[in-house]
């Protein structure tokens, strides 16, 4: 018996589904893998983005899309390039130099929460509501377990890579909400590419004025964590993430933010023996509840207790009558 061709299709999506929380979840791996071999944040950040650039660039080319004509779409890429990869990407790599990968990629989750209050001043067709505003509160409690409470932690070098993992999570939903806002209308590669592009140029110059890139010393490992950040983190996962984009939409493709931390916390134990401590695995329940809790959308809760009354009324035999209907 032959598959359907949708199933096929489907099962291919689930498939791009699961590789590109493999693909954005092990890059937390890799960059820690990275400063721990001596590669200074700037330069490892650029050496990822030119090779991301590269294959996005390749793929641009290959396809013959055509670019953009328009000096306001080039401002606004810019602006999304900073928000959404230069000043992230910089903070989360400055910040596992005192980290480890597994909670990185925890705190750098609750991106979804912070896309709400942006997104309710830059987009009229997004409004709060309560699951929303539940959600927001359940997930920044879940950060507040994973950072803790200790005044004697304040100022210490943990406590601010804490501080800096958060800020990267809200540069994030500000890239993401302005780029829903102002950039539109394209084929999905060219934003994918000049983002990633400005974003190199931006942190090439600081890593010529504050490092020096050309002498940094490359181990085997440090090469092979800028390979993977820049062909799987950079390349292959916003091919995947696109893909995704047309074929699922943008709210069913945001459900790999589920993914993210699960991976982080899977590979960070198995390949660099990180400990998981019971507030690690609180605090990344409640973030994924707080994600879930804003994903839920009110007709869906609505369907839901629908249904439950239905069943609470429904009449013995009808609902054997039905069963046997769908058998």
């Amino acid at each position: 018996m032959t598959k359907a061709p949708g199933s096929s299709r489907a099962g291919i999506d689930w498939l791009v589904f699961a590789l590109l929380g493999f693909f954005w979840g092990s890059s937390y791996l890799f960059i820690k893998i990275g400063v721990d071999e001596g590669l200074q944040p700037f330069t490892l950040v650029m050496l990822r983005l030119v090779i991301g650039s590269a294959l996005l660039g390749a793929v641009v080319l290959i396809a013959r899309e055509r670019l953009p004509r328009e000096a306001r779409f080039y401002a606004h890429i810019t602006v999304v390039g900073l928000f959404g990869i230069a000043l992230p990407f910089v903070l989360i790599t400055v910040a596992e130099t005192s980290v480890d990968s597994a909670l990185a990629a925890v705190l750098t989750a609750p991106v979804p929460l912070f896309v709400i209050p942006f997104a309710a001043m830059l987009l009229p067709d997004e409004r709060m509501s309560l699951n929303k505003v539940l959600g927001v509160v359940v997930g920044l409690i879940g950060v507040a377990v994973l950072v803790g409470f200790d005044p004697a932690q304040l100022g210490t070098g943990d406590f601010i890579a804490e501080l800096l993992l958060i800020a990267a999570a809200i540069s994030y939903a500000i890239g993401g909400v302005y780029a829903r806002r102002f950039v539109q209308g394209y084929r999905p590669m060219i934003p994918a590419l000049f983002e990633v592009f400005t974003a190199f140029v931006m942190v090439a110059v600081l890593a010529f004025i504050f490092e020096r890139p050309l002498s940094a010393t490359l181990t085997s490992n440090a090469i092979i964590a800028v390979v993977w950040l820049g062909l799987i983190g950079s390349g292959l996962a916003f091919l995947a993430f696109f893909r995704l984009l047309g074929r699922w939409g943008a709210a069913r493709t945001s459900l790999v933010a589920y993914l993210l931390p699960v991976w982080g916390i899977i590979l960070g134990a198995a390949v660099l023996k990180e400990q998981i401590p019971p507030q690690l695995l609180l605090g990344t329940a409640l973030v994924i509840g707080g994600i879930a809790l804003v994903n839920v959308r009110r007709e869906q809760i609505g369907g839901f207790a629908n249904r439950l009354r239905g069943r609470q009324n429904a009449n013995p035999t009808a609902e054997a009558t039905s069963l046997s209907e769908q058998r």
